[in-house]
């Protein structure tokens, strides 16, 4: 992973912080109590989308994920209580960049930002971002600017290669298997271990009925249909 992607930019001492909390449950959990990478994954959709929410910024689900990358200091475990502090960590022309930090009992426990592309709910396309989202988020962001660039090769033609059958559960409300799922076939990889960070871009959406294949080489995966990767990821180990 490259210095430019991982680079985590601080809490903010002025602007718009929102801040949530989630318990650690039994069906969050690897077999030994780490809270999964899937699990974290849907924390911070919630409260990325709660935030959007509780600003009053209209079309708040009209951002699609393109990128994630997730730092463990010390991941949570079974029973633990997570304070999720979230703001916006830079902004570009038609896209944002949501930074997370994850403690458990004041301790940093995980560090995460995202990139989302903002959306025009009509067409489905790329979408400028407005006024109302600059009033709300500008602040915290400090003049950061963020591209949408992806940086992940293809995989390799000597890369192994399983099926990743889907689940009628994969499928969310917007008709797509959810970002979340990506996360699983990286548990899956990681085989109960825990990394010391994990690096997800999202190239195109996973639709139902896709026949998709895992790929894995090393500490690397893609979830491709046919020819097309659809999401990669990169591992760090500890």
């Amino acid at each position: 992973m490259t210095d430019a992607v991982t680079a985590m930019v601080p809490v903010p001492e002025r602007g718009r912080l929102y801040t949530a909390s989630r318990k650690v449950r039994l069906g969050d959990t690897t077999a030994n109590g780490r809270l999964r990478l899937d699990a974290l994954s849907r924390y911070l959709q919630d409260v990325a989308n709660d935030d959007a929410m509780d600003a009053g910024l209209e079309a708040a689900l009209a951002w699609v994920v393109r990128r994630v990358v997730v730092e463990l200091a010390d991941a949570p475990k079974l029973g633990d209580v997570v304070e999720l502090v979230t703001f916006c960590g830079g902004i570009g022309g038609r896209w944002a960049e949501r930074r997370t930090r994850v403690s458990v009992g004041g301790e940093i426990a995980a560090e995460a930002q995202a990139l989302w592309v903002h959306l025009d709910p009509a067409t489905g396309r790329p979408a400028p971002l407005g006024d109302d989202f600059m009033a709300i988020y500008g602040e915290a962001a400090g003049g950061r600017t963020v591209r949408p660039k992806l940086i992940h090769q293809q995989p390799p033609d000597d890369a192994d290669r399983r099926p990743w059958p889907q689940r009628a559960v994969d499928v969310d409300v917007l008709g797509h298997v959810n970002n979340a799922v990506a996360l699983e076939a990286v548990e899956q990889v990681l085989g109960g271990r825990s990394p010391a960070a994990a690096e997800v871009e999202y190239r195109d959406p996973i639709e139902p009925g896709d026949q998709v294949e895992l790929v894995t080489c090393g500490d690397a995966l893609w979830l491709t249909v046919g020819a097309n990767v659809r999401v990669s990821a990169r591992l760090r180990p500890r």
